[in-house]
């Protein structure tokens, strides 16, 4: 986002950019429930609701994902495509998520059924999405992705295994915290805009740390950091002053 654009989505709030922009880097980023974050605001001397929050994270964690989206890296050419199950108020539901081979998180849909309807949606959902096409994907034996494979994109190598598939199935993990911090989901909407902006904003804070000394480590957060600044506004107002 330009700085035009983010000093218009910051118009009228009272609180200023770093503020808000802290907030939302500190609810998306750690598994805190929304008034441990108004907790956290409180001790660093800033009076702000817990409902306040809940506003802010909404309104900008979007915004602020689909920028970070934007400063991505084409995606790799291998997906890997994983379904869990979650439940919003006491129902079942599907989280369909894809990864590429570098841990970038693709796209992620919320599915009442995991059948090949909901496959090939979520197939189309991540060319038009992406607008690339992988050279093999990667899934489970769920009978629905080979269906879907067939039909959506059948010149893509498909491999089918449990064991080849951690890669998904491991980029769940920091989304179980979140759903017990939270306590659970209250509507499919609710939790796919909150997931999508999870998925954009968490993720940019979590380089592959295990591959990384600890210098390599700090480097890459700074740059990072850098870059949330910039999308947030924060350093265009740095800049200015």
């Amino acid at each position: 986002m330009s700085v035009g654009v983010v000093s218009l989505l910051h118009k009228g709030h009272r609180y200023p950019v770093e503020v808000i922009s802290h907030c939302v880097w500190v609810y998306f980023r750690f598994p805190l429930s929304l008034r441990e974050g108004e907790e956290l605001m409180l001790e660093g001397g800033i009076v702000v609701s817990y409902e306040t929050v809940r506003r802010w994270c909404a309104k900008f964690g979007s915004a602020y994902a689909g920028a970070l989206r934007r400063r991505q890296p084409r995606p790799g050419d291998k997906w890997h495509l994983d379904e869990v199950f979650i439940k919003i108020n006491g129902r079942l539901q599907y989280l369909w998520r894809a990864v590429d081979q570098d841990g970038s998180v693709l796209g992620i849909l919320v599915q009442n059924r995991r059948d090949k309807a909901a496959a090939r949606r979520f197939f189309r959902r991540l060319l038009k999405k992406t607008g690339a096409v992988p050279r093999v994907i990667v899934t489970d034996k769920l009978r629905s992705y080979g269906a879907a494979h067939q039909e959506v994109m059948p010149c893509v190598e498909h491999r089918q295994s449990k064991y080849l598939n951690n890669r998904a199935e491991n980029s769940h993990q920091p989304t179980r915290q979140r759903e017990r911090a939270m306590k659970g989901f209250r509507s499919v909407g609710g939790a796919q805009r909150f997931l999508s902006a999870f998925s954009g904003i968490s993720t940019h804070f979590r380089p592959r740390r295990h591959l990384m000394t600890a210098a390599a480590h700090r480097a890459e957060m700074t740059v990072r950091f850098a870059i949330w600044e910039q999308i947030t506004g924060v350093a265009g107002l740095a800049t200015a002053a």
